[in-house]
């Protein structure tokens, strides 16, 4: 007999072990699969600490689909694993030691750090793995990757070999996402961008005006940019020479004549400062012109600034504006302007533009793919990355959902520089390229005596763009690479469209000529309930397993799929998850009343159903369909709210009620019809709602008195 409420953490931890010891999380154990398979790749949450509410809602999601596809019968692979975020980990772990011993890195050396990182990393892994575990995602552990183990090291490096033979790599000095404050690069994906209210100086320069919000950034300022369309300006041409008094004396500057200015924007002039800065750098390899560095990499000014030389670029900034005052060079002071600043979403540091000598993917080169399965590209023609990354979803051989971000896909893409993949940090896949005399070889092992490898590693994004097809074995030819390859769906937030979802399909259409998944689903940002960002700083994060702990799994994952529709934020309160802990708790205790109100049933027996009957089993039918329907189109958050509904105001309201005049009403037929009508909804109910509440429905599952019932829910038959 059933308890009389339902106590999920009496419950949880042993559910889960049965389905685990069970071994139907691996779809090689499962006799009488359908050869049709359906597989999918769990987003790796970094090790860098715990996961998120975020988090949660991506493995809800993710379990529904796995869960929903076992029970249709497919061989259904779900692949779970971690990534080592290289910077972000580096950078928790040497915060750390500098808070603790006030050392840094290099007074341990590369070697004794990076096993302190690793020490760091696997705690934190075994501690999402215990999350991942508690919110009861059907992951098949015997297949647990990791982006920086052994044999995904080796999918790298056979990766990286082969982009380089192909000139898709390359060395070369561009311009850079500088992070002064992590002394590494960062690609332009990793950078946020935030409203600064600043002071925009008017400077004279000869005789234009000119405007900047950094002058500290303007010593070597020799080039005059104006639209080639600006009538106010049409006196002067392209290469002409002017004579200016500038910060340091006189200058010899250059008119430049060239599209990318705003001629609305100030007065339609701008000096230019290629070293530090985007556009400026873009204009200056168009007309081949001088860059020269003002910033050193450590935010301090070079010998160029003179008296302000050593001096970090926001002391010297006043002292630049005074001077500036002093020759006459300042017209005037805008002290409400409002400009964006870059910082690294990893440390927050400021962002500071470098050309520097770093390795770079090259997504306009041309190459031949030798084998394309890619729709639009042929076997053997000529293509390029990103020509691979518009195709797939122009061609709708990749599906993205909610379709309102294909135009954010292709204007990424249009806009989109070669990829810069060197971090000048310790931790992560070392570059495989090594050094001797002149000569250089890339490969995964020194080719002898006397050669240096490279000592920067690569971007993390490197590493998990392989993910598809590395976890699956890659660059072998193995068994689960022919039968799950391309993966079905690529669940992950929208957030990392381009850093994590694009570079995947960029890979996958190069090593092997093929999409790394046909359907892009992606989910929205978990908020707190007034609608702002979780955050730490601000007191409104909820805690998963603090939900768990408090109201179940299965009330924490409803909580995060209903009213959560794809590509949409979601609010949470502690209330929501409350709430649909009463849910389960209706489940249980409508169970309870099915399995006290069976006596002298015998599964044996056959109901004569009334039409009334009938009526109601062809409308549970329709629904189930409904439902079916529903997942099929990757409305989860509609089918949580119908079943919810269903079970409630339907089954246990409706149904429940009007059976119990019938079961006590003396009439043996008239019982018998009455308990199989309800046992035979609350079976199919507990079916149709076990993706999405496992453990609840797992174990009210197993008390029901079928003749014909498999051992365990989440491997019975789909309602059909």
């Amino acid at each position: 007999m059933l308890e009389k409420s339902y106590k999920p953490k009496d419950h949880e931890e042993n559910i889960y072990k049965i389905w685990e010891d069970s071994g139907y999380f691996n779809p090689d154990n499962l006799n009488n699969r359908k050869e049709e398979t359906f597989s999918i790749v769990l987003p790796p949450p970094n090790v860098t600490g715990t996961l998120h509410m975020g988090h949660a809602a991506m493995l809800a999601v993710e379990d529904i689909m796995v869960r929903y596809n076992r029970m249709r019968g497919k061989k259904t692979l779900w692949i779970p694993g971690s990534d080592h975020a290289a910077i972000a980990t580096q950078e928790k772990v040497e915060k750390e030691l500098y808070k603790k011993d006030k050392k840094t890195r290099h007074d341990l050396g590369r070697e004794k750090f990076l096993e302190m990182v690793n020490s760091f990393a696997k705690d934190s892994h075994d501690t999402i793995v215990g999350q991942v575990r508690r919110l009861g995602a059907s992951v098949d552990w015997s297949r647990e990757a990791f982006t920086l183990d052994d044999a995904r090291a080796n999918a790298v490096n056979t990766a990286f070999k082969k982009m380089f033979d192909a000139g898709l790599i390359y060395k070369g000095a561009r311009i850079v996402n500088w992070d002064p404050k992590l002394q590494t690069t960062v690609s332009d994906d990793e950078v946020d961008w935030e409203e600064e209210k600043t002071s925009l100086y008017y400077l004279k320069y000869g005789p234009f005006t000119i405007s900047t919000a950094r002058p500290e950034t303007k010593f070597g300022d020799k080039y005059v940019v104006i639209h080639p369309s600006d009538e106010r300006y049409k006196e002067y041409e392209h290469g002409q020479k002017i004579k200016v008094e500038w910060i340091n004396g006189p200058v010899e500057a250059t008119i430049i004549k060239d599209t990318a200015i705003d001629m609305e924007f100030g007065t339609g002039i701008m000096t230019i400062t290629p070293y530090h800065d985007n556009t400026d750098f873009d204009i200056a390899q168009r007309h081949n012109l001088e860059k020269q560095q003002i910033i050193d990499l450590n935010g301090k000014l070079l010998d160029v600034a003179n008296e302000f030389s050593g001096m970090h670029i926001s002391k010297a900034r006043p002292l630049i504006v005074e001077k500036l005052r002093e020759k006459g060079l300042l017209e005037k002071i805008d002290d409400n302007y409002i400009h964006r600043i870059a910082k690294n979403s990893r440390g927050n540091g400021k962002i500071e533009p470098q050309i520097l000598m770093q390795w770079f993917v090259n997504v306009n080169k041309e190459f031949k793919l030798p084998q394309s399965l890619i729709e639009g590209i042929k076997s053997g023609e000529e293509t390029t990355l990103k020509k691979i990354m518009r195709t797939v979803i122009k061609s709708g051989q990749i599906k993205i959902l909610p379709e309102k971000f294909e135009k954010t896909y292709f204007h990424w893409i249009d806009n989109l520089r070669d990829w810069n993949i060197s971090r000048q940090i310790w931790y992560g896949h070392r570059i495989p390229v090594w050094y001797k005399d002149d000569e250089t070889y890339c490969g995964e092992k020194s080719p002898g005596e006397g050669w240096q490898q490279d000592p920067d590693t690569l971007d993390t994004w490197f590493s998990s763009s392989l993910w598809t097809f590395a976890t699956l074995g890659w660059p072998e030819e193995t068994e689960d690479l022919k039968n799950f390859h391309p993966t079905d769906v690529l669940e992950t937030g929208y957030d990392i469209l381009f850093f994590w979802v694009a570079r995947m399909i960029l890979m996958s259409g190069f090593i092997l000529g093929e999409v790394p998944f046909k359907t892009i689903y992606l989910h929205g940002l978990v908020r707190d309930k007034k609608g702002k960002k979780m955050s730490k700083s601000i007191g409104n994060i909820i805690d998963p397993v603090d939900m768990i702990e408090k109201y179940g799994a299965d009330a924490t994952r409803l909580s995060l799929i209903i009213g959560a529709p794809a590509g949409n934020d979601t609010s949470l309160s502690e209330d929501k998850v409350k709430g649909y802990k009463h849910f389960t708790n209706k489940i249980w205790n409508a169970t309870r009343f099915v399995m006290m109100n069976l006596e002298g049933f015998s599964s044996e027996s056959v109901p004569e159903y009334t039409e009334k009957d009938k009526e109601t089993i062809n409308e549970l039918n329709d629904f189930s369909k409904e439902i079916t329907d529903d997942i099929e189109n990757y409305r989860f958050h509609l089918a949580g709210e119908k079943l919810y509904h269903y079970f409630w105001r339907v089954f246990a309201d409706k149904i429940i009620e009007e059976s119990k005049d019938r079961i006590n009403s003396g009439n043996e037929k008239e019982k018998l019809n009455a308990q199989w009508l309800i046992l035979t909804i609350l079976s199919t109910l507990l079916k149709l709602l076990h993706p999405f509440i496992p453990f609840v429905t797992e174990i009210l599952y197993k008390e029901l008195p079928l003749s014909e019932k498999k051992d365990l829910l989440m491997i019975e038959e789909w309602p059909v």
